[in-house]
């Protein structure tokens, strides 16, 4: 009689499968479910670390306390070479034009383009901000631009929203808290 080798249980040639399959299904999970731009802000609810922004022709600078306005205000991060923040503009300009407060921080641009661009499709901003080496913006944890962040009027974070407004989103993610 000769030695056979062990038989192993028959479900564990599936275990890797096994495996492999339940990585994806949470990859899926994370990369599909939610809403990816309702990323949350690590200041939500406290306000943002100080920070001093010039801009061009402007004499004052632009404050993390000029965000304290008594009212709620909108800090909505651009640049003219990004397309979703030209697509977002005529709905910045609708809010401006009702008398929503709306600061702007000007990311990674040239002056000069941004100026263009504000020339073209107007200035929404009561106050804006230049912050051409992005430091300002990793400080207030900005992925990427467009991204406004909702403020009270203590100037703490109600809300941060990546990506590009649009009707439904004013609608259901920054209207209700302007309203409050």
């Amino acid at each position: 009689m000769t030695d056979s080798p062990p038989k192993r249980a028959s479900w564990a040639r599936f275990l890797p499968l096994v495996i492999v399959t339940g990585l994806v299904a949470v990859f899926f999970a994370a990369l599909f479910m939610g809403d990816p731009g309702r990323l949350p802000s690590a200041f939500e609810g406290q306000k943002l670390p100080p920070f001093s922004l010039s801009w061009q022709g402007q004499e004052e600078a632009l404050t993390n306390v000029d965000l304290a306005t008594g009212q709620p205000v909108l800090l909505n991060v651009f640049a003219s070479w990004c397309g979703p923040c030209r697509d977002e503009h005529p709905y910045l300009m609708q809010l401006a034009q009702k008398g929503v407060a709306i600061y702007g921080l000007n990311l990674k641009d040239s002056p000069d383009a941004a100026q263009r661009f504000l020339s073209r499709l107007g200035n929404p901003y009561q106050k804006i901000g230049s912050d051409i080496n992005g430091r300002t913006a990793i400080d207030l944890g900005v992925y990427g631009v467009p991204e406004t962040f909702v403020l009270d009027g203590r100037g703490r974070v109600l809300l941060r929203y990546a990506g590009p407004l649009t009707e439904a989103v004013l609608k259901a993610e920054i209207l209700p808290y302007l309203q409050q």
